[in-house]
């Protein structure tokens, strides 16, 4: 048999999904795992969507739009124009299976074999397959945690650009950091950009979720003065929870790269048919909708951090936005410490399970004593993870010496 191609050799497995079959065995041994390895929301889907899905009178499910069902892509713009942005067509959207793929999408359209895409580290682990399979390079740029991972001075990031750099792929606010870049980040990115013609791919997923009065600063903004280079991709996973439905948005004013996108959209038919139009009911999502979930997730981040930051050895950052914090432990090895946590521990048969933090960076050696906590438990359950947490890491550090 001939061989599988390049990429079947270095595509890497998942630092938040890879621990699942350790998860799985030791829950059929009985222990109970606080899940904080994934950023799967537990807020309760807004009423009037469960409610269109409720009263679903089609006799069959057709194939959808492959640009994106026509009452979604408006509600999206209403969406966009309440948040200040009516210089928006539908011709500017086009509906993708998640955001993920929309990431995919835009790397595929823009890069060509052995371009370079810089993004920060720590970053959402799955744009190193992305950049992988659009043939292109990433190349990292290191934030740190003592700087709650805020982006470096302009010269390090220009600093990086060569002739093959051909786009910034920033997540704001971030995953994995929960960073929020504020407007002077932004512009300066999007200078460097403007300067080098370079791309920018905005995540933007985690808009709504920021804290303490933090404001995200949208590319979006960047619309008019840079129309052929800020791309924009969004989801409505975690924003109504809705993670199962597989929604993503590509907002951009470059004609050509709309076009493209569609025939990619044509190629794969259509993202749901049922998902839309349940997903369609956005604009009739009451704002204290929001309002409940911001406070309860600022509840949830502030147990979290504060409980963290009382076991010894322990650093954490503050998270601005987004529901994750990367977190450096006492140990050499949090990927060992991760898996043992899963396999040889319990407290009275309940153990915590997290995402070992190299997954999130390209430079070899980082992250290796940091991991990612997803703060998508209620306040309770995330007491209980801190307090496991802690009686883990002081056995742990008693074997390891």
């Amino acid at each position: 048999m001939k061989k599988l191609s390049w990429i079947t050799d270095h595509i890497p497995a998942s630092p938040i999904r890879e621990l699942v079959p350790f998860a799985e065995k030791a829950k059929l041994n009985g222990v109970k795992i606080y899940h904080l390895n994934i950023g799967e929301p537990d807020i309760e889907t807004p009423d009037v969507m469960l409610d269109a899905l409720r009263s679903w009178s089609y006799k069959s499910v057709p194939y959808a739009n492959s640009q994106g069902e026509r009452v979604l892509l408006q509600s999206l713009l209403k969406y966009y124009k309440k948040l200040g942005f009516g210089n928006i067509g539908i011709d500017n959207l086009q509906i993708t299976m998640g955001g993920s793929e929309g990431i995919l999408w835009s790397l595929i359209a823009t890069c060509e074999p052995g371009d370079e895409v810089i993004t920060f580290e720590p970053f959402y682990t799955n744009y190193i397959s992305y950049i992988m399979r659009s043939r292109a390079r990433l190349v990292p740029i290191r934030t740190r945690i003592e700087d709650n991972f805020h982006v470096p001075r302009k010269s390090i990031i220009e600093r990086t650009i060569t002739k093959k750099t051909k786009a910034i792929l920033l997540c704001n606010p971030s995953n994995p950091t929960g960073t929020v870049f504020a407007q002077d980040e932004v512009d300066m990115l999007m200078q460097i950009a403007i300067k080098h013609g370079l791309y920018v791919i905005s995540d933007e997923v985690y808009r709504e979720f920021v804290y303490n009065g933090t404001k995200p600063y949208s590319v979006l903004n960047y619309l008019e003065k840079y129309p052929e280079g800020v791309i924009l991709v969004d989801s409505l996973s975690k924003r109504y929870s809705l993670c199962g439905a597989r929604l993503g948005v590509l907002l951009s004013q470059n004609k050509k790269l709309m076009q493209i996108f569609l025939r990619f959209a044509q190629a794969r038919l259509s993202a749901g048919f049922i998902d839309q139009h349940v997903a369609a009911q956005l604009d009739r999502v009451d704002d204290s909708y929001f309002k409940g979930v911001i406070e309860e997730y600022d509840k949830r981040r502030t147990v979290l951090v504060n409980g963290l930051r009382k076991i010894p050895g322990v650093v954490c950052s503050q998270p601005e936005g987004a529901f994750y914090v990367i977190v450096k432990l006492p140990v050499k090895n949090a990927s060992h410490f991760a898996k043992w946590l899963l396999t040889d521990f319990h407290e009275h048969k309940e153990t915590v399970m997290v995402a070992p933090a190299t997954g999130f960076y390209a430079t070899k050696g980082l992250g290796k004593d940091e991991v990612r906590i997803a703060y998508v438990l209620n306040v309770g359950a995330l007491e209980r993870s801190v307090e496991i947490l802690s009686k883990a890491l002081k056995e742990y550090v008693l074997l390891s010496s």
